[in-house]
């Protein structure tokens, strides 16, 4: 946008799209905004939000001609980012962590205690610098029940442990923790645990009271103990649905550990989880319903040729598929609880027992099988809790999938804080899901960037009622800002936490709040007891509060961070080669992240050669051993992910030298190269450029340096945009 806010007049908001009489009137309490934030341009964003003078239901086009317009002559680089949302002082002490340092903060922080607003940087880093004060004061607000309390917080003495260990000696099962209603949110058993609506049914809002879920999820647990051993591994591959959380939850209750399984994966991926996690059987539905249409996902759960599937009907109560005879339909394995009361006793386990087997992808071989314990789901829970807000009666949404960290998450950040999960069986891309969002009255909604970026283009919720939302959530990649601006329009400009972490930490490590000003696409700080430094290439850490570039490098005692992986070396994954600061051993994360003027953070990419497409992380080396074998004219790969100029999530470009001799056209290639990872990695990936070299640079000792195609690819691009 090409014009300062002052010179907006009614010819510019007719031009976005108001009425000459409606962009009158706007025009005129407009200059009552502009005047009364004076010269400083966050000032005047603040006063024209604050008067609720962008409406939701606006053209985006004024959203942006406004807000491009105020931040017009901006300078980032002395001001930081432009800030679009401002904690009220008020507000503040009404959130979860307003309300805890109000309780807490004159007696930790003596004189330095102002106020939730001005006193949140220094809190953070007292629950960095004191652990086992912080997280005794969590624990008491999450209400989790031990059947045997800790010894302490925090034991530090085995120095062989990085990160100490957590809670020591203490007994509780987790999933208890989640099914039983709590007095001090005066939560009752007929309080709704999860709301949901199926595809196709616009006008119905189902729901599950507590004392219901409980009751199912007890009902799972005793089938599961006439069926299984105790510590069995039991996969979960079907849509997040009401049931499969109902899975999920009984698999906790009863002492077995939760095998996690995308429902996007290949056979070849299935496969290979089910082999590391050595898991007894694999909880799947017939068909995954999405868009109106049938897409089958049991036949493909058994060409990965497991030892046992459960099949639950996507629709009705009868399966549509001919079973093996090793199987069983959904209906058949509740029957062997049938005859048992339906109360259940849990298995209660010590704090470090695993629950749960996720997988994150490594640069070789096998997806890194990472463990997750009982702390894993406080961890999460507290994040939640502290930094997105989330209270009794609040209606939590996120579209996602329990075969990655965000289902778990969102699982648990729910019911271990008394919220209702809301659920949508069924594709979030189009209006149905978005109306689910309107009619199950969401107070906390979660998504992804690329979701966000189809909802705007192709305009599918006009219309809808957005504003009881009291804010957005937004992980997986990074955020474009004008999808951000048109997301956080759509109620009133409310914030968008955007939130950073990885499946081995349980949680982010960088991560917006409700006490600091956001700005779109970055991260306000740390999250609560999370300490890093920035490393310059030399290794050493950047001052705390200079703007900088580099990897980061977490502080080593991180509560609920993974201390083992089951298919790898713990220590040479996440420690071998890492600096130390102040004595710690530094834990790597992979991630490199910029820190603006004021202190903002924002992710600029990977250390290694790991990629984020869509929000799913793999190796360059997963897809190159795919690519190759795409075509018989292909001699060698090499994959890289480039962020779009103007922002939103990495793209997929293949380089490829093709064998002497060969001829292939690239548009040909690019289709072949797209169909085989689709085919044999993940069906969610696009390969968005296709590049043919001669020959890949390499160092001495042959090593392929794909960064220095990444950079012949940003040349490349930007040569294009400035002739253009």
């Amino acid at each position: 946008m090409g014009k300062s806010i002052s010179g907006i007049g009614v010819e510019d908001l007719v031009g976005a799209g108001l009425k000459i009489r409606e962009a009158k009137e706007f025009e005129r309490v407009l200059r009552d905004a502009v005047i009364n934030g004076g010269l400083d341009p966050k000032e005047v964003w603040r006063s024209i939000t604050a008067r609720k003078l962008l409406k939701p239901w606006h053209p985006h086009a004024l959203h942006q001609l406004i807000y491009y317009s105020v931040y017009y002559d901006y300078d980032e680089s002395i001001h930081g980012p432009p800030l679009y949302w401002f904690p009220s002082p008020h507000e503040s002490r009404r959130t979860n962590l307003g309300r805890l340092m109000e309780s807490h903060g004159s007696r930790l922080l003596g004189s330095l205690y102002k106020d939730p607003v001005m006193s949140f940087t220094q809190f953070q880093q007292f629950s960095v610098q004191h652990p086992e004060i912080y997280w005794s004061i969590i624990l008491k607000e999450l209400s989790i029940e031990f059947s045997v309390p800790p010894n302490c917080i925090l034991d530090t003495s085995n120095k062989s442990k990085h990160g100490g260990t957590w809670l020591p000696g203490s007994v509780l099962n987790i999933a208890n923790s989640c099914l039983q209603p709590r007095n001090l949110w005066k939560e009752q058993d007929n309080s709704f645990a999860i709301v949901w609506r199926t595809e196709g049914y616009d006008d119905l809002v189902e729901h599950l009271t507590l004392k219901e879920l409980r009751e199912q999820v007890m009902l799972v647990a005793n089938a599961l103990d006439a069926t299984f051993g105790k510590g069995d591994a039991i996969a979960i591959d079907m849509p997040m649905t009401a049931t499969a959380v109902i899975i999920y939850l009984a698999i906790v209750l009863a002492g077995f550990v939760v095998v996690s399984i995308a429902d996007s994966f290949a056979p070849k991926e299935i496969a290979t989880r089910l082999r590391v996690s050595k898991a007894k059987v694999i909880f799947t539905q017939d068909f995954i319903l999405r868009g109106g249409r049938r897409f089958p996902l049991y036949s493909r759960v058994v060409e990965a040729f497991p030892d046992r599937v459960v099949v639950i009907p996507a629709t009705g109560k009868d399966v549509a598929v001919q079973l093996r005879d090793q199987d069983s339909s959904w209906t058949a394995f509740l029957s062997s609880a049938c005859n048992v009361h339906r109360s259940y006793q849990p298995v209660y386990l010590p704090i470090d027992s695993v629950t749960n087997i996720l997988f994150s992808s490594g640069t070789t071989g096998d997806p890194k099988a990472i463990p997750w314990t009982q702390l894993s789901s406080i961890r999460c829970a507290a994040d939640s809790w502290a930094h997105c807000d989330v209270q009794p009666g609040d209606v939590f949404c996120w579209p996602t999938n329990l075969g990655w960290v965000m289902g778990p998450i969102l699982l648990y950040s729910c019911f271990l804080a008394g919220a209702s999960l809301a659920l949508y069986h069924g594709s979030p891309m189009g209006y149905g899901f978005g109306k689910f969002i309107q009619d199950a009255g969401v107070t906390i909604f979660g998504t992804v960037p690329s979701l966000v970026k189809t909802w705007k283009s192709t305009n599918c919720m006009e219309g809808l009622d957005w504003t009881k939302i009291k804010l957005f959530c937004s992980t997986g990649e990074a955020s474009s800002v004008d999808d951000d601006l048109w997301l956080s329009s759509k109620a009133f400009y409310n914030p968008i936490i955007e939130c950073c972490g990885g499946t081995e930490l349980s949680s982010s490590y960088i991560i917006g709040n409700l006490l600091q000003p956001q700005a779109f696409g970055a991260f306000s700080s740390a999250s609560m007891g999370t300490g890093f430094v920035i490393l310059n290439e030399s290794g050493l850490p950047y001052p705390h509060d200079h703007p900088c570039v580099g990897e980061v490098g977490l502080f080593p005692v991180y509560m609920g961070a993974t201390d083992r992986l089951l298919n790898a070396d713990h220590e040479k994954v996440y420690f071998e080669g890492m600096p130390k600061y102040k004595g710690m051993q530094l834990r790597r994360h992979g991630d490199v992240i910029k820190r603006t003027v004021g202190g903002y953070l924002v992710v600029q990419g990977r250390a290694d050669d790991t990629m984020n497409l869509g929000g799913i992380k793999t190796s360059s080396v997963e897809i190159e051993r795919v690519c190759n074998r795409a075509d018989e004219t292909i001699l060698e790969t090499a994959a890289i992910s480039f962020a779009p100029q103007n922002g939103g999530p990495e793209q997929l470009c293949v380089f490829v030298v093709l064998k002497t001799g060969s001829n292939i056209e690239p548009d040909v290639l690019k289709m072949k190269l797209s169909r085989a990872i689709q085919t044999n990695h993940n069906p969610l990936f696009k390969v968005r450029f296709v590049r043919i070299v001669a020959e890949f640079p390499r160092t001495a000792s042959n090593k392929l340096l794909r960064r220095v195609l990444r950079d012949q690819l940003k040349l490349e691009l930007n040569q294009i945009r400035s002739k253009i």
